[in-house]
């Protein structure tokens, strides 16, 4: 009779994003597409957990304290606004954006305004040293006494300056250069970043401690490291902006103390970073008289209306396949606005003229309630004929021409009024309008063009037709 073998129980591989698994290491995951995330896990065993004795009793909701989670202003009021009036003690606030976008600049600020004798702040480096912050923090004027610096890169040392500080504020820039020496990997790894958000998570909600941690982002644009680190922390906040311009947006991607509709703004600049109360200015250019090819709309971002302006430049072609360049605007839209305007709005020869469309002062204007503005500036520079002064443009166009209704109509008008603007297009219906502003609706395109003075107007030459 044959002896009977025992199998070794090999081991299998699990993607720790999506938990796709496998008979063999990989090194990208088939199923979620993610780098690195395939790590071997043994054979499941089953265990069982005993009941372990209670330390805390269970109360009724009614009867918890919620005076301990009250949150506590970082003293920059646009920082506020996006966390939901500050920061809750014991909260873990991520931050991330692209590199340069101003994220240590900002945070190196809130550190000094936070920082008082009741509440100390202790600022944790492990991408430059001490000093070099140190020349930041002097140029921006973010000293205080009660702010605390360290440049280290070891989990073990930093929770160590955290019993000698004993801070209410952690600030850790950022998460990818710490690493534990009881996990094997880099700096940066999966596991290594899942460990240190672990136990800087752990440590936060032991002492009280409100934590703010930067992060980095990938090429897409998406946080780097695990998903898991999103889900583990908070609040979520994305710092945007182009390097180019000033303007930075901070918006909250998740908020478990707050609303996700609140986006801060501020003015990135030589002394630092400074909120905006009201950014409008920064992207209107003013004017004696209006010019063609330029349009004035209203843009929401989060719950925040702000006015824009969009500008378009069309030019004869000297080559086959005109251009068609686009900046801070989204180039299938303007394709779209260029299609409606030939089709519907009768405006013939665009396809064959160099079309240039884009922003004024670095805002991304990607809601539909910036087509009417967008269709309005091209057809304004296509007709050479500038639209009239202190006119804004809202409403969503769609493919038959038709002009939609977009969200939060009044608070745009309101806007538009408060800044002295007194005339709007606006779809049908647009609700209760600003006492002494003019407010023309229109269904279709074709009304929104008539706004363009006929006595000025050049049309674009059409087509000759074809004898048949």
């Amino acid at each position: 009779m044959a002896a009977r073998t025992k199998t070794k129980d090999r081991p299998s591989y699990r993607c720790t994003e999506c938990g796709w698994q496998t008979a063999k290491w990989l090194g990208r995951c088939p199923e979620c597409q993610a780098w690195g995330t395939i790590d071997e896990y043994g054979a499941p065993t089953v265990r069982t957990t005993a009941p372990g004795r209670v330390t805390t009793s269970a109360l009724p909701i009614g009867q918890v304290d919620g005076r301990q989670a009250t949150a506590r202003p970082t003293g920059v009021p646009e920082l506020d606004r996006v966390l939901g009036g500050g920061l809750v003690p014991g909260a873990v606030v991520l931050v991330a954006g692209e590199p340069g976008v101003g994220k240590s600049t900002l945070l190196l600020d809130v550190a000094a305004k936070a920082a008082s004798e009741e509440h100390k702040t202790l600022y944790v480096t492990g991408e430059e040293s001490a000093s070099q912050v140190r020349l930041r923090a002097d140029r921006i004027h973010a000293i205080d006494d009660h702010l605390y610096l360290t440049a280290e890169t070891d989990l073990g040392t930093v929770l160590g300056h955290l019993d000698a500080v004993k801070p209410s504020l952690l600030i850790l820039d950022s998460v990818q250069t710490i690493a534990s020496g009881e996990i094997d990997g880099a700096p940066g790894g999966v596991s290594q970043v899942r460990e240190v958000a672990g136990a800087l998570i752990r440590a936060s909600k032991e002492r009280g401690m409100s934590t703010l941690l930067v992060g980095h982002v990938t090429k897409e644009g998406t946080i780097a490291g695990p998903r898991l680190l999103e889900h583990l922390v908070d609040v979520v906040l994305s710092f945007e902006g182009d390097r180019h311009a000033r303007l930075r947006l901070v918006r909250g991607v998740k908020n478990r103390y707050g609303t996700t509709d609140e986006v801060g703004c501020f003015e990135l600049h030589d002394e630092g970073i400074t909120g905006l109360a009201d950014p409008s200015g920064l992207f209107l250019t003013r004017r004696a008289e209006p010019v063609p090819g330029t349009c004035l709309t209203v843009t929401l971002e989060g719950r925040r209306p702000l006015v824009a302006e969009v500008q378009a430049l069309t030019v004869d072609s000297q080559i086959p396949s005109p251009r068609r360049t686009t900046s801070g605007l989204e180039t299938s839209r303007v394709s779209m606005m260029l299609a409606v305007l030939e089709q519907r709005g009768r405006i013939s020869a665009l396809g064959k003229r160099d079309i240039y469309s884009a922003t004024v002062g670095g805002v991304k204007l990607s809601e539909p309630a910036a087509d009417l503005s967008i269709a309005l500036a091209l057809a304004s520079a296509a007709s050479d004929t500038p639209l009239p002064k202190n006119l804004v443009a809202i409403g969503e166009v769609g493919l038959a021409g038709e002009v939609r209704r977009v969200t939060g109509v009044q608070r745009r008008l309101a806007e538009a009024h408060r800044l002295g603007f007194t005339h709007a297009l606006v779809p049908a219906d647009p609700g209760k309008v600003p006492a002494g502003m003019k407010v023309l609706e229109v269904a279709d395109i074709a009304d929104a063009l008539r706004v363009l003075p006929k006595g000025r107007r050049r049309e674009a030459p059409r087509e000759p037709e074809q004898r048949r």
